[in-house]
């Protein structure tokens, strides 16, 4: 496992920047999904699913979380679940990003529940003083190593977007009845900075980037459903990498990855400039040296943001149904 010992990273990340009845399920079956676009689907916009801090001229101020629920238009009650994190260099970025939003009402058309997150960046943090932001290890952590105050910035948006991404997983758990969500198959998928995100959150231990901060610090936290807990089948991963795991191991001398890990679906594109192709690969070899199911498929001649790349025919998203269609037997009808 490679070491940190600065935030060089950081620095690249900063300059990326029909309606059909159909009938009840069991919950403890399998859920059945669509081939092709079948439902009608139905978008709530703007959910507040926590809240959490933010900076204005360095004033701490409470900031609610939002996310957008997209759904079929059936009377299914064994719906799988995909929840997707932006892209932004945890500088920005946004869950209506065009992109994302096909690839919700793709997968929303055929049976799934979608959620695309929003989560704080640096856009969110106007001052120095991180308090309840971050811990305070990870805290003196960023200040020894950063190389310029965007990069400590960088890191400091680094947790609170992961401790965001957690919070969302959590509320859709805890709403799962309300929408119908079968919580045994569970994907969480992201691009870029998302998918350091979602690879973070699929691995990483669920007390991780939870209970770093106690609530006398953070009073947001009593409102990110902390009871719940949460099992990742399938991570989705656009051109992301490890860059967070490797720092959750500088600061804690802990290395997470085991052989219990979420099966991982990853494409890369060859000529990515931004989040190196080797970082694509190393995520290969480590699932290889753990032994656990995964698809790596290189983008070739593609750089960073691949989202009209195909392979074989088929766009990312029909690559991503077949990997999860296949991996979680889901049943297609």
């Amino acid at each position: 496992m490679k070491k940190i010992t600065h935030l060089i990273i950081f620095s690249i990340l900063i300059f990326t920047a029909c309606s059909e009845d159909e009938p009840t399920d069991q919950s403890n079956e399998f859920p059945i999904v669509k081939a092709d676009s079948t439902y009608i689907v139905m978008v709530e916009e703007d959910i507040i699913y926590a809240n959490g801090l933010s900076l204005v001229a360095n004033n701490s101020v409470e900031m609610p979380q939002l996310l957008d629920l997209y759904y079929p238009d059936n009377t299914n009650t064994n719906r799988p679940v995909y929840m997707f994190i932006h892209g932004g260099g945890f500088q920005g970025g946004t869950k209506t990003k065009p992109e994302i939003i096909d690839m919700a009402n793709y997968f929303a058309s055929r049976g799934w529940v979608f959620a695309s997150v929003d989560y704080r960046t640096t856009s969110d943090l106007n001052g120095s003083d991180f308090t309840g932001i971050a811990p305070q290890e990870w805290i003196d952590f960023t200040l020894q190593n950063a190389a310029t105050p965007d990069e400590a910035r960088t890191s400091i948006a680094m947790y609170a977007a992961q401790r965001d991404s957690k919070a969302a997983l959590r509320w859709m758990v805890a709403n799962s009845n309300t929408y119908h969500m079968n919580t045994e198959f569970i994907t969480v998928g992201g691009a870029s900075a998302g998918a350091i995100s979602t690879i973070t959150l699929g691995i990483s231990n669920q007390e991780d980037f939870k209970d770093e901060i106690p609530v006398s610090d953070d009073p947001t936290l009593s409102s990110t459903n902390l009871d719940e807990i949460f099992e990742v089948k399938s991570m989705v991963d656009f051109w992301g990498s490890n860059v967070k795991l490797d720092l959750l191991e500088s600061i804690y001398n802990v290395n997470r990855y085991d052989s219990s890990d979420p099966e991982l679906f990853i494409a890369h594109g060859t000529l990515d400039p931004t989040v190196l192709f080797s970082e694509g690969t190393e995520l290969d070899s480590i699932y290889n040296s753990l032994g656990i199911y995964h698809e790596f498929v290189p983008l070739q001649d593609k750089g960073h943001g691949a989202w009209n790349a195909t392979v074989d025919g088929k766009s990312l998203s029909e690559l991503t149904f077949d990997f999860l269609v296949e991996r979680q037997n889901l049943q297609v009808d």
